[in-house]
């Protein structure tokens, strides 16, 4: 019985004739890269006191451009300084939410010990370092705690699922990936509607120790380059990490369409966005406490990158996923996530289809009042590789008219290998 409703299904959505598409690069004023990385980290620490004897660099899950080199010349100059730096992970609950899983993550980023000049010391043991005034407990890393200071190395950027004066960024770092898995579900589980006051509360209470040093922020450009990287004292951190958010906000790339029927993402995974993929960019959010980006009627993941270990968080924001993504998907750490974070919709699995034909099919069979080959499709790499993009032909009149904007490669048809992947 499931072989024929397969069969049926397969038949069904065989006979959607999807729309031919034309390559299209997007340009948009923004900061070149940092062409040397240790100059410009060695620059920005004349801002800051480095500490002595040991200190813990939390650094997180992301895939910020170049974080190996950027940790690297901070090691270097905390060495020089008479410090003994090592790395430790600070992703909250993410790697599976275990010490390996975590040290894993760091390795696949480019952050290991051969690469920083440093040990990684990876645990998910958390010290309980105080109450937010609201009652929030806040935790730490235990090595982190341990050691004479610390100091957090994030990029700042919007977050995905609520709006404050300081959103994604050092002092979130330091209120929930130092956190571990404790400290992150403790901030979570506080509301999402509170969090944009308790991630900077909880900082405080961090700070307070006496063991935070510094926050090193960094900015990256459109192509995922560093183009700005400052240090901020600890207890300067909120105040200056806030003007920062609104410039990272300022130079983000976005898709330039403001409706579309139907978006293909062909991977998704932590290294792009702790949604998978970015909901500034996609316009799905995963509360009610943001909002911003495209309107977007079907939307399609493919796959997972290699980084995510299988964390597939963010998976329930599209409508339709292929059988290659279910089966790159591990329950465990994706449902983790969801634990933690409190957000159980980001992890429910969508429509899945055996092939990528298929997959892009059914979302154009499921938009309304449209048909298939005149439908708005674009197709991305990711949310973060955004100068370029697939668009079909009812997109070509916007593209014409946006000087943003150009044809670089014709109307072509949707290409797939035998299998049903996409070419």
């Amino acid at each position: 019985m499931k072989q024929i409703v397969r069969d049926e299904i397969e038949e069904l959505l065989g006979g959607v004739k999807l729309p031919p598409i034309a390559l299209v690069e997007q340009s948009v004023d923004a900061p070149g890269a940092l062409g040397d990385i240790r100059s410009a980290v060695r620059d920005a620490l004349r801002q800051v006191e480095l500490p002595e004897g040991s200190v813990a660099i939390g650094v997180g899950s992301r895939g910020v451009g170049k974080i190996g080199e950027v940790v690297a010349a901070l090691v270097e100059a905390l060495k020089e300084a008479g410090a003994k730096p090592f790395v430790v992970p600070a992703m909250g609950s993410h790697g599976a939410s275990t010490a390996e899983g975590q040290a894993d993550v760091l390795r696949h980023l480019g952050v290991s010990e051969e690469k920083v000049g440093c040990p990684i010391r990876a645990t998910m043991e958390a010290v309980n370092v105080g109450e937010t005034p609201s009652g929030v407990a806040v935790y730490m890393d235990r090595k982190a705690y341990e050691a004479d200071s610390v100091v957090v190395v994030n990029r700042i950027k919007p977050h995905t699922a609520f709006r404050g004066e300081v959103e994604s960024g050092p002092t979130k770092m330091l209120a929930i990936g130092l956190g571990k898995q404790k400290g992150a579900h403790s901030i979570h589980a506080a509301g999402w509607g509170n969090i944009h006051r308790t991630i900077p509360e909880a900082a405080r209470v961090s700070i307070e120790t006496g063991k935070v040093a510094f926050g090193l922020a960094v900015l990256e450009n459109p192509d995922e380059e560093p183009c700005k990287v400052v240090a901020i004292p600890a207890r300067e951190l909120e105040s200056r990490e806030a003007p920062l958010l609104e410039e990272a906000k300022r130079i983000l790339m976005r898709l330039p369409f403001e409706e579309l029927d139907v978006l293909v993402v062909d991977e998704i995974g932590k290294n792009i966005s702790g949604d998978g993929a970015d909901p500034n960019v996609t316009g799905r959010y995963p509360t009610p406490y943001a909002e911003g980006g495209p309107r977007v009627g079907r939307m399609v993941f493919l796959g997972l990158t290699s980084e995510t270990g299988g964390n597939a968080n963010g998976v329930g924001l599209a409508d339709v996923v292929t059988q290659r993504l279910e089966e790159e998907m591990d329950r465990s750490a994706t449902y983790m996530n969801a634990l933690t974070s409190t957000v159980p919709d980001t992890v429910r699995l969508p429509m899945v289809m055996p092939t990528d034909r298929l997959a892009i099919a059914a979302a154009l069979e499921m938009c309304e009042g449209i048909s298939p080959e005149d439908a708005r499709l674009v197709r991305i790499q990711n949310t973060l590789k955004l100068r370029r993009m697939w668009v079909s032909e009812a997109l070509l009149s916007e593209v014409e008219s946006d000087e943003r904007l150009k044809v670089v490669e014709d109307l072509r048809p949707i290409s797939f290998d035998v299998d049903g992947a996409l070419i």
